[in-house]
């Protein structure tokens, strides 16, 4: 598994002092910020977040549809520059969007690790795994059939899965929840890696959701987007 991160360095690495800042270590930014892990096993962590522009899926609640198009491109060195000036912390998520449509991102969570970071991905689990670095903790999605994506689910990255990984669904209702309870069941994933399913928010109630798992005993987390409870749920930067 990772191994628990040294003190992160933001000062240039000595793979940025080898290589030029052409496009191999550059990305298209939409915003980077300083805030706490909404979701996900290490929610309420601080964090930094690097969210990244462009994406392939049109989820039908998606809360993020200004990554898909804009954004600003920023050298690795001019994105570390950014986040040093937040206060420091010991983890960083690259988001989107889609990370993972862009091929240097690999490299930049490379460095991240590099320099001392723990590194979370979060993708929409329809593009190829494999390139991304082993020490990089994943959260792939599930898309069940309310988001109207269920059908670029990539089941071969299923295997590719560490044990510090985990599956997030998003769930609109009965049927949706039906579908990833009975996917996870199939796939294996219940015990080899957390797996938590999510309401959509102002969709489903936590309620429902909670006693659907219950009621099905399932070894799944019942997961609410802590960061809208904390800002307004449209809130960015956040």
């Amino acid at each position: 598994m990772p191994a628990d991160p040294a003190t992160p360095s933001l000062e240039p690495s000595s793979a940025a002092k080898s290589e030029s800042d052409g496009g191999a270590r550059r990305l298209r930014v939409t915003e980077i910020f300083h805030s706490i892990q909404g979701e996900s096993t290490h929610a309420g962590r601080p964090s930094y977040f690097v969210r990244l522009t462009g994406c392939n899926l049109r989820c039908r609640w998606c809360d993020s549809e200004y990554t898909f198009s804009g954004g600003e491109w920023m050298t690795f060195d001019a994105i570390f520059e950014r986040m040093a000036s937040f206060p420091r912390c010991d983890l960083v998520e690259v988001t989107g969007g889609e990370p993972l449509l862009q091929p240097a991102v690999n490299a930049f969570m490379a460095e991240c690790l590099e320099r001392g970071f723990e590194v979370m991905l979060e993708t929409g689990g329809s593009l190829d795994l494999s390139p991304v670095p082993k020490d990089v903790r994943k959260i792939v999605d599930l898309k069940p059939p309310g988001s109207g994506e269920v059908d670029r689910n990539r089941w071969e990255n299923l295997p590719l899965l560490q044990p510090w990984d985990e599956i997030k669904a998003v769930l609109a209702d009965r049927r949706d929840y039906e579908w990833a309870r009975d996917a996870c069941q199939r796939e294996g994933l219940f015990g080899r890696v957390a797996v938590s399913f999510s309401p959509v928010f102002g969709e489903l109630h936590p309620r429902q959701l909670a006693e659907w798992v219950l009621a099905d005993a399932l070894p799944a987390r019942v997961q609410l987007q802590l960061h809208k409870f904390i800002w307004e749920p449209d809130a960015r930067g956040v």
